[in-house]
């Protein structure tokens, strides 16, 4: 088994270790044969080429902002609308949430051109509303914190009712911290999304200042010549947060994995 394990691991990690590699070596060993699998020392000029083609930390900065005020925004509206569909009995309730599931059938590039229109429309090409806006209301996240939702014993929403607790008040300081795990995977979920998104930004940013890291990353592949110790660079740069807010996230991403199991 550990045989095994090991095996998977290796493949699993050699990617990365071949990324950073890359971001490390001139691009012209990255084709050599046999292949170069040793560190190089080109690190510092293949990030003063990248800084120099992208504005590497302009484009860090657009990234980090966007994903970042996204997650805490789509986590607030999608964790509300799945604790209503969870909790609360209306009228057409069951056909709202039929509605979200079905949405998640939709081709996201059918949306792209009303998309574009209403942004164009309400003037906010070119902006970072008109990155994050379009996304808020995400329906996977909203089925998965509804499932969880569903677990949490209505008996303490009505106990907390009892003794006089507002609504909002049993949301925020009853439900909210005990649904950390399931959160916590959530925001997981929501920032690579918005990490990785590169359609919608290629549409909607025209200008250099405001690419976000595949938008950036995109405009290296050049029709004639490709530096791939940039390429490789801004990957290793592009992936270093994904990988630190997982790792942030891992201890409640794990216990909510398990607890989902438990329950």
């Amino acid at each position: 088994m550990y045989t095994l394990l090991s095996i998977f691991l290796v493949v699993s990690i050699f990617p990365f270790y071949w990324m950073f590699i890359g971001a490390t070596n001139d691009s012209s060993k990255m084709f050599t044969n046999p292949p170069t699998l040793l560190p190089g020392d080109q690190f510092m000029t293949n990030l003063t080429n990248l800084n120099e083609s992208i504005g590497i930390f302009r484009v860090l900065f657009n990234s980090l902002f966007v994903s970042g005020l996204y997650v805490v925004i789509a986590l607030a509206v999608c964790a509300s609308a799945a604790y209503v569909l969870a909790k609360y009995n209306f009228k057409g309730k069951k056909f709202i949430f039929t509605a979200f599931l079905l949405s998640m059938m939709i081709p996201y590039q059918a949306t792209l051109i009303p998309l574009f229109q209403m942004m164009s429309d309400f003037n906010l090409l070119n902006t970072y509303f008109a990155v994050i806006a379009p996304q808020l209301c995400f329906p996977f996240a909203i089925f998965l914190l509804r499932q969880n939702f569903l677990a949490f014993p209505t008996e303490l929403m009505e106990s907390a009712r009892l003794d006089g607790a507002s609504e909002t008040r049993i949301f925020i300081s009853i439900v909210i911290p005990s649904m950390r795990p399931a959160l916590a995977a959530a925001s997981i979920f929501l920032f690579m999304t918005q990490w990785n998104n590169f359609m919608w930004p290629l549409v909607v940013l025209n200008t250099n200042d405001m690419y976000t890291f595949p938008v950036a990353l995109s405009s290296l592949m050049g029709l004639s010549y490709i530096d791939y110790g940039q390429v490789m660079m801004g990957v290793t740069l592009a992936t270093v947060p994904i990988i630190a807010f997982f790792l942030t996230l891992q201890k409640q991403f794990i216990s909510g994995m398990l607890g989902s199991a438990l329950k």
